[in-house]
């Protein structure tokens, strides 16, 4: 499906029979409080019946034992070309209904929809991206990320006016959002990226925004400060990333800017490495770092971990690097705290385990680990996705929710087995523990398989 622009509760007509019944799980809906053993009724890919009672159903999933949720909604998925069906297949394994490409996204809307029309497992869904789009304009030779002009100098007015205007053609052919990269895109000005956000402003959109690297609370404040004065919503990727070891600062920023009214939210992975192309401006001025540094680069394709030789040979040739950069203490801190929602940052070549197992990491590990509750790690991948996005997207206002009309995307899991697999030596290894995976009503999983 495209996404653009003690009590007995059951819905008013109740067919004799049902298309799907999940019958007799422990149903977990954040976005109202329900957790209770209920009977969920399904018919024409809408929930239409949660019930106290038993319903009939042409095919009865039985949740016996099992979490029923909201299916999963991540915000931060990299998919610029083509659907990968292998990668499909890991994310609703992993509990993942909706994949949406927000970051980077495209700068041509309706290709990158037209490639996925009737192919996908999951609602999908784009944004118009700055970094795409700067490098059309600009024309870049880079692949996916800049590694030219878009890179390395200020646009020109004539080629602002054109960045922008193709963001609004975006937004007009459907793009879910505005995506940025400030720290892929070091030149641009401010003038420029205020131009952009106004854009997303007109629109009702939110602008997805990959700080700048330095100093991450400097970084923050520059791009809430941007947002106030475009007046657009703000979503902050991968905090605990950007951040590194200020990420309570960096969260302490953001909370205090939704004290004064902003409307800023932020989202976080579960995993201590990052992962991203070598050649980008990322990694601008590689030449100045400390040899003990390299040590912490990992080159996915043989597994190395590499030295300011290896660095320098990779970087001329491109590819996918994975930096160890954090602590366990900092992650875990950043998925405890009540403003972060859950987002893989995962790929279409999987090389890094979050592409696989993101969500089972935080229902397995850091539940049982007491780092959050059950519930509320479940709202940060269902309802609070849902709610960044109404405003520009009213379809997902239906989603994230197990409610009475809410589409029939859900996920049903056992709480004591649910773990990820996927490791940065294995990537591509599913999540086990989840039993049922439905989207629109339709059984993507079943059996776990």
């Amino acid at each position: 499906m495209l996404i653009a622009g003690g009590l007995c509760v059951v819905e008013g007509f109740q067919p004799d029979t049902y298309d799907v019944v999940i019958a007799g799980g422990r149903v977990i809906d954040p976005a109202s409080g329900l957790d209770e053993v209920r009977h969920v009724g399904i018919s024409d890919g809408v929930i239409r019946a949660i019930s106290a009672q038993r319903l009939n159903g042409r095919t009865t999933l039985d949740a016996s034992g099992l979490v029923v949720a909201p299916g999963f909604i991540d915000l931060h998925q990299h998919a610029p070309r083509t659907i990968n069906p292998a990668v499909d297949k890991l994310k609703v394994m992993d509990g993942v209904t909706t994949a949406l490409e927000l970051e980077v996204g495209t700068d041509d809307i309706d290709r990158w929809y037209d490639a996925r029309e009737g192919k996908s497992l999951l609602n999908y869904g784009v944004s118009i991206g700055h970094i795409p789009t700067r490098m059309a304009v600009m024309k870049d030779p880079g692949d996916f990320l800049p590694s030219g002009p878009a890179a390395h100098r200020a646009a020109r007015a004539g080629e602002i006016a054109d960045i922008a205007g193709r963001i609004e053609r975006g937004l007009s052919r459907g793009a879910v959002a505005v995506g940025f990269g400030f720290a892929y895109t070091p030149e641009a000005a401010r003038a420029e990226l205020v131009d952009a956000f106004k854009a997303a402003a007109r629109a009702g959109a939110s602008a997805h925004v990959h700080m700048r690297g330095g100093d991450p609370v400097a970084s923050a404040n520059e791009v809430i400060g941007i947002a106030t004065e475009a007046g657009a919503p703000l979503h902050i990727v991968h905090v605990q990333s950007s951040g590194g070891a200020q990420t309570a600062r960096v969260l302490s920023v953001v909370s205090d800017a939704r004290g004064r009214g902003v409307d800023v939210t932020t989202e976080m992975y579960p995993y201590i490495a990052g992962q991203t192309r070598i050649e980008s401006a990322l990694f601008d001025g590689w030449e100045s770092y400390p040899d003990d540094r390299f040590k912490n680069y990992l080159w996915p394709a043989t597994g190395e971990r590499l030295t300011r030789e290896t660095f320098a040979k990779y970087r001329k040739i491109g590819g996918s690097i994975i930096m160890f950069s954090n602590t366990e203490e900092v992650v875990r801190g950043a998925a405890a705290h009540p403003l972060t929602m859950i987002a893989s940052d995962g790929g279409q070549a999987p090389t890094h385990p979050r592409t696989a197992g993101t969500y089972s990491h935080v229902l397995g590990p850091y539940v049982r680990d007491g780092v959050l509750t059950l519930t509320d790690a479940l709202r940060k991948m269902t309802i609070m996705p849902a709610q960044r996005l109404e405003r520009r997207v009213p379809s997902m206002q239906r989603k994230g929710r197990v409610q009475l009309g809410a589409d029939a995307d859900v996920t049903v899991f056992d709480p004591q087995r649910i773990a990820d697999q996927s490791t940065y030596e294995q990537a591509a290894r599913s999540s086990t523990g989840i039993k049922y995976v439905l989207v629109n009503g339709v059984a993507v999983v079943r059996d776990g398989r």
